[in-house]
């Protein structure tokens, strides 16, 4: 037993010294709201049973990479989400437009010989019994066309350049390469041609791409009948310029899609808000952190200290994980990693608060004895708590999607963490330094002989919290009311995700008037336009869905106004996508609350999982009811901040109910609110301390974090202070009451 602490000591060594080698020589990737660029997500339309999929999907994956490597784009990710749908990430991208249309384009080419011109009766009849192996289609100039079926197709092409010719007048145009017999059908096809007289339409060939005639030319005088066009090779011309002819290039190299795609999804981020959101979360991490760190060493001095350096440490580990796991770290990943170092706080302050309590009973003679007695005393608050945040990080992981996946990968590593700086780092440490001499003989340096303020003012008074507990529960009911009265008075302003549409933030250099820029996007065509300022120079636009064209007519619209206006973001959601994920968010929350119950109910006895989990229906309603009587839109990373207030949730009412569990074996023949009563005053120091240090982690996320992390911060310090309320005045309350009401028996 007495080698432990040494083989406590290397492990905490060897983590460390591996992680802080990771993070020197292993960078994280950052997502596209960082750094900027394009995400497309792209969703297969299958036209056939037999191309429906995974498998078809995964070939369009591979002819979606070649072309993406043609664009010359660093960086690019390109990945399969389920069975038909393909997110598509481009770093540096901001012409979103021009990247959906090469990357989501069928491209399949062919070649064919002109029959002549198509009269009306052609063109409505269409497919014909009498003629099957004839199309007709629109040539560049509008005129339609009869065509023989396609002799040739891109199977047929070897390669294929953008090329410029001053001299023949041909200008920027594309060489083809055809491969095996595809030269020799090229052969037959032009010699077919070049039997028609000069000048009719039959002598043409038509280059077919995505049923558009892109190119018809006519076959040169020189070339013999039934000679045809030797070498294997032609040219593409059409009056191209240079970004067409390289984009027409490009497709033909890449081949042809296995099955159609839809876009259903885009993200255009603009390089400098990824550079301010990075900046605004760097100085409210730091600020935030020496302010937390400061309160620590404040209220635990020496151990306190001790605690700030494993959190240190704590923050090096969560980055080099990030990094070994090759994690995208994203906008709300950021902020979670943020949020975390807060969270990390808990398990060290009820470490230290039970130690402080095995001192103040004289349990234990000295610090070092108490230390050793809070860790083994706290370790099973300490597992429970952690784990029911782990289990909101992994709902986020599997039923999300994007950023707020990313949050959840953040938050469960930054759980894991936490748990190993202050059961392992702070341990080694504290346990090293309470033994020294000097601390010894001062033992009200180490932070544990010492009662603290909070149990110092409740030693004086001794409350009786749980006396009438259905005046808590009355409170708790009457804010439900008004929250809920905020839902269907106000509405939900769901955000693109959930609805469908398109979303566009721009950047000024002077101050916005949104009802002048609301009045000015409706004479231009857009009245459905919903305008929200989102700082002094920074407006967000949102619309139902927009093609290109008309989103550039929106951006034109706004810089007519004169303000400077520059777009930095651009999201268009689908509605079938939207009409998803508002379900899937429907689902995370339906889930996230049975789980919590299942792992409640497996911990605890039934009476106290049915008051967590309906302290935490109570706390969702409340934070919905919140944003929606002030306005707040409720995205991706609001429901990433939401599922994270479920966590936090339960983590209080998970010390709060063991240490009931605890105190009820000890009595068993005291009445349940007499236990309840005593848990909350024993826990309620750690419950403030707790709270106070994520306080100052999240008032510095929204002060400091700019328009794009307000809401986010905002969101969590109302789940903050909401779930630090339902976890003392309605979980516990509760369930006194309902252990009242069914005469449960005594032991808990």
């Amino acid at each position: 037993m007495k080698r432990f602490p040494h083989l406590r000591g290397l492990f905490a060594l060897a983590v460390v010294a591996l992680s802080l080698y990771v993070a020197l020589t292993v960078p994280v990737q950052l997502g596209l709201d960082l750094r900027g660029g394009t995400q497309i997500v792209l969703e297969t339309r299958p036209t056939t049973a037999a191309d429906a999929g995974a498998e078809a999907t995964d070939r369009t994956v591979e002819v979606l990479r070649g072309r993406i490597d043609a664009l010359g784009v660093a960086e690019p990710t390109i990945a399969r989400s389920g069975d038909d749908r393909i997110v598509v990430e481009l770093p540096g991208v901001q012409d979103p437009r021009r990247a959906a249309d090469v990357i989501g384009r069928t491209a399949r080419l062919t070649f064919h010989q002109v029959l002549g011109p198509a009269t009306a009766a052609d063109r409505t009849a269409g497919p014909s019994p009498e003629r099957p192996h004839e199309q007709v289609t629109a040539d560049e100039t509008g005129r339609f066309l009869r065509l023989r079926a396609a002799a040739l197709t891109g199977k047929d092409v070897e390669k294929a350049a953008a090329r410029f010719d001053p001299h023949s007048g041909a200008g920027w145009h594309v060489t083809v390469d055809f491969k095996g017999a595809g030269g020799q059908e090229w052969a037959r096809l032009t010699g077919e041609a070049a039997c028609r007289a000069p000048g009719d339409p039959g002598r043409r060939v038509a280059v077919v791409l995505d049923g558009r005639i892109i190119s018809s030319p006519q076959v040169d005088p020189s070339v013999g009948c039934r000679s045809g066009i030797g070498g294997g090779a032609t040219l593409i011309t059409g009056s191209f310029d240079d970004e067409e002819a390289r984009e027409l290039a490009l497709l033909i190299n890449g081949g042809a899609l296995p099955v159609p795609v839809e876009t259903v999804e885009q993200r255009t981020v603009g390089p400098t808000l990824g550079a301010r959101a990075i900046a605004a979360s760097a100085w409210a991490a730091v600020i935030g952190t020496a302010l937390t760190s400061l309160f620590i060493v404040a209220v635990y001095r020496a151990v306190g200290a001790l605690a700030v350096l494993a959190l240190a440490c704590y923050g090096l580990v969560s980055y080099a994980a990030l990094a070994a796991l090759g994690a995208t770290l994203t906008l709300p990943g950021l902020a979670g990693f943020v949020l975390a170092i807060g969270m990390a706080v808990d398990a060290n302050v009820l470490v230290f608060e039970r130690a402080r309590e095995e001192y103040a009973a004289r349990h234990r003679p000295t610090p070092r004895s108490s230390l050793t007695a809070g860790f083994r005393g706290a370790f099973s608050a300490i597992a429970d708590s952690n784990i029911t945040t782990l289990i909101a990080a992994a709902l986020l992981f599997f039923l999300a999607s994007g950023p707020v996946r990313g949050f959840g990968v953040t938050l469960g590593i930054g759980v894991l963490a936490s748990m190993f700086s202050a059961l392992v780092v702070t341990r080694v440490l504290a346990e090293r330094a309470v033994a020294r001499p000097g601390l010894r003989r001062r033992p009200r340096l180490t932070g544990i002989a010492h009662t603290g303020f909070v149990r110092a003012r409740l030693d004086r008074s001794g409350p009786h919290l749980m006396r009438h507990p259905r005046r808590w529960l009355a409170v708790s009911a009457a804010a439900l009311v008004l929250a809920g009265s905020g839902i269907a008075v106000r509405g939900l302003d769901l955000g693109v995700e959930f609805t469908g549409g398109r979303l566009v933030e721009y950047s000024t250099t002077a101050p916005v008037d949104p009802d002048r820029t609301r009045a000015a996007l409706a004479e231009a065509g857009f009245p459905r336009a919903v305008v929200q300022s989102s700082g002094d120079r920074q407006f967000t636009v949102r619309t139902p869905g927009l093609g290109e064209a008309r989103a550039a007519a929106l951006t034109d619209a706004v810089t007519g106004l004169g303000v400077g206006a520059e777009r930095i973001r651009d999201e268009a959601v689908g509605p079938s996508l939207g009409k998803e994920l508002r379900h899937g968010a429907l689902i995370a929350l339906v889930v996230a609350l049975g789980a919590q119950l299942v792992y409640l109910a497996a911990r605890f006895r039934w009476l106290l999982g049915s008051s967590a989990v309906a302290a935490l229906a109570h706390d969702v309603v409340i934070l919905v009811g919140v944003f929606a009587w002030l306005g707040k839109p409720v995205d991706g990373v609001f429901l990433a901040a939401l599922l994270t207030v479920i966590g936090y949730s339960v983590n209080d009412s998970v010390v709060v109910f063991d240490r009931i569990r605890e105190l009820g074996r000890r009595a068993r023949g005291k009445p349940f609110a007499r236990v309840a009563d005593q848990a909350l005053l024993q826990t309620l120091p750690r419950t403030v301390n707790t709270g106070m240090g994520a306080a100052f982690i999240l008032t510095a996320l929204a002060v400091l974090g700019g328009d794009t992390l307000r809401d986010f911060a905002l969101a969590l310090l109302v789940g903050l202070a909401v779930g630090t309320w339902s976890s003392m005045f309605t979980a516990t309350p509760l369930a006194v009451e309902l252990h009242r009401r069914t005469g449960t028996e005594r032991r808990t």
